[in-house]
């Protein structure tokens, strides 16, 4: 089986309000076979530091990921869930999601099949490279 890189994030929402407004885009880059889910978990620490595993269909802001065209679940285990929350401030939510980047696995293929691996790798902050980019403006100009 070929699989391309895999990949997760711990997306946090303060205050417990998760809209669900991310579903949109996410369903989109499965849609155009950009990625493809492979586990996505909700959980929310309630302000006395209680975590509790949300459920898609326990709460209506979550509906909207019902529609996600994916094979979701069974991947991220109870020390994941436990691992998110330990960065959970009181009265925040998270979600836990875990994907393939598809567009990805022909390169992906190709180097395993070169005999080459990862030596290191890392996701740039967004606020990081922002910076960089309006530094580097910046000295242009």
């Amino acid at each position: 089986m070929s699989i391309g890189p895999v990949e997760y994030v711990i997306l946090g929402f303060p205050d417990n309000k998760f809209t669900g407004q991310i579903a949109p885009a996410l369903m989109k880059l499965v849609d155009d076979g950009l990625i493809n889910v492979i586990d996505l978990t909700f959980i929310s620490k309630d302000v006395d530091g209680n975590v509790t595993v949300v459920e898609f269909d326990a709460v209506e802001e979550l509906a909207a990921f019902a529609g996600l065209d994916a094979e979701i679940g069974g991947i991220l285990t109870d020390e994941d869930i436990a691992h998110a929350a330990l960065s959970l401030e009181p009265n925040t939510s998270a979600a836990l999601l875990m994907w393939e980047d598809t567009w990805a696995a022909p390169f992906a293929n190709a180097v395993r099949d070169a005999n080459g691996v990862i030596l290191e790798g890392a996701r740039i902050p967004h606020e990081l490279i922002e910076a960089a980019v309006d530094a580097l403006a910046d000295a242009i100009a």
